[in-house]
């Protein structure tokens, strides 16, 4: 059986989704943290862009405390998009050789938990258009962010399904979509 891909990314209403601590501010509360907790719970491999990556190697190894996200994100496997990071840059990663889509199906169906692509936004919005990505979930906060879209003019119409969504008691709305079968 294969393995399951999601993404879940910060939207603002606007649909940016480029810098989050910038415009999420406390909109975040104990649903959302449950549902990033859910979302990590079975996750084996991660799926990142070199710029992210090297954001997060910076800091995450050396965060203090016990934070969830810290240990979780520390431990895992890390499969890393990019042309220029050596293939063993450290902190439990791999740099992803040729083809990312083709790489990441691959990935998929051997054997493992799940595999969570957690940015960066072209790196998301190519496994997600390319049918790898089985679930995406945006968080859509109440405010206008100024940065990136996930799906901006570059992306030619798409259909998508509601798989489920909710509303927390922040405002927020928390949707996971899938692609829509063509025909």
């Amino acid at each position: 059986m294969a393995r399951t891909v999601t993404a879940h990314l910060f939207h603002a209403v606007n649909g940016v989704v480029e810098a989050p601590n910038e415009w999420q501010f406390d909109a975040f509360g104990e649903a959302e943290v449950a549902t990033l907790g859910r979302a990590i719970g079975g996750v084996t491999d991660v799926v990142m862009g070199r710029r992210l990556w090297q954001e997060w190697s910076q800091y995450w190894p050396t965060a203090q405390g016990d934070d969830e996200f810290a240990v979780f994100i520390n431990g895992v496997r890390k499969h890393v998009v990019s042309s220029t990071l050596d293939p063993e840059p450290g902190w439990n990663s791999t740099t992803i050789a040729g083809d990312p889509v083709a790489y990441v199906r691959d990935l998929k169906a051997g054997d493992g938990g799940g595999i969570s692509v957690v940015g960066g936004i072209e790196t998301t919005r190519s496994m997600f258009l390319a049918g790898v990505v089985d679930e995406l979930t945006l968080t859509t906060h109440p405010a206008v962010g100024v940065g990136r879209r996930l799906f901006d003019e570059s992306v030619p119409v798409t259909r998508l399904e509601l798989v489920r969504g909710e509303t927390t008691p922040v405002g927020n709305a928390m949707l996971t979509y899938r692609l829509r079968p063509r025909g």
